[in-house]
């Protein structure tokens, strides 16, 4: 029998958490199965993805820059992969079809359902900083769990009014400036952008408005507790760290490649974390 192989695509990959992720549950799991990283420059990524099934790949991850790229290549897209213009995860079928899934959405509400557990996505508005690939994910995500309102700011305000034509009504776009107003009676709050990440601006929107009842998460996760987390959990706040999206978005992409639903406990986060 051959020994299956999956991994991570991307330019650079040397920071990715996913092989010591997977390589965690390989181990734990008994199976015998490898996860590596691959870097991949652009030019060549049709052609490496292509070879990948014959060289024993049952599928990989996708980071950035080639997100959005893998699209076009793939043979069968999932709609919540086209509603968020990106795909993470590849799954090489065995009729040679190429499979492309986005389980962004889906890691970051396990995430808040397994760290928030009384969290109640219908009670109020998200307040969502950023509009960038991962802001895509969490609004369609946070849309198709009931969020009646959706109000969103990003440096760049054009972006954020292209999320307002592409997923409508429910969301109601606000000026960089003014992003703290967001917060007034939010009961969700996402900070998607890379502010506040180790090596990377910090966090300024004032924070006064958030409300002690709001959940609050911030998708940076290095580092665990970012300034604008530990605000939240001074404030009275439930604030859940961004590592969390990172493990529950593996889940399905490892269950389809290897045949068994891995779970995400204390010691898969230990392993990420290099404890």
């Amino acid at each position: 029998m051959s020994i299956p192989l999956a991994g991570v695509i991307g330019a650079p990959v040397g920071h990715s958490r996913s092989p010591a992720l997977h390589g965690h549950w390989l181990r734990t799991l008994g199976i015998r199965g490898y996860y590596v990283p691959l870097e991949i420059a652009q030019a060549d990524l049709e052609q490496t993805i292509r070879a990948l099934p014959k060289m024993g790949f049952v599928g990989v991850n996708v980071t950035i820059p080639h997100k959005e790229k893998v699209l076009a290549i793939a043979d069968l897209v999932t709609d919540r992969a086209a509603l968020i213009g990106a795909a993470n995860t590849l799954i090489f079928r065995k009729d040679g079809k190429i499979h492309a899934d986005n389980t962004d959405g889906y890691g970051f509400i396990e995430n808040l359902k397994a760290n928030a557990p009384g969290w109640q996505p219908k009670a109020g508005p998200a307040a969502v900083f950023g509009a960038g690939g991962a802001a895509r994910a969490v609004v369609a995500s946070l849309i198709e769990v009931g969020v009646p309102e959706i109000r969103l700011a990003n440096r760049t305000k054009t972006r954020a009014e292209v999320l307002h034509e592409e997923f409508g009504g429910k969301i109601h776009v606000y000026d960089w400036v003014q992003a703290g107003n967001m917060l007034d009676g939010a009961t969700t709050v996402v900070n998607t952008t890379s502010l506040g990440m180790e090596g990377k601006a910090e966090f300024r929107v004032p924070l006064d408005a958030l409300s002690p009842k709001a959940v609050v998460t911030d998708l940076v996760y290095t580092p665990l507790e970012t300034p604008f987390l530990a605000f939240a959990r001074q404030n009275g706040c439930v604030a859940v760290d961004g590592l969390g999206m990172l493990l529950h978005q593996a889940v399905p992409a490892f269950e389809r490649w290897f045949g068994i639903r891995p779970e995400v406990d204390e010691s898969l986060r230990r392993a990420v974390l290099g404890y």
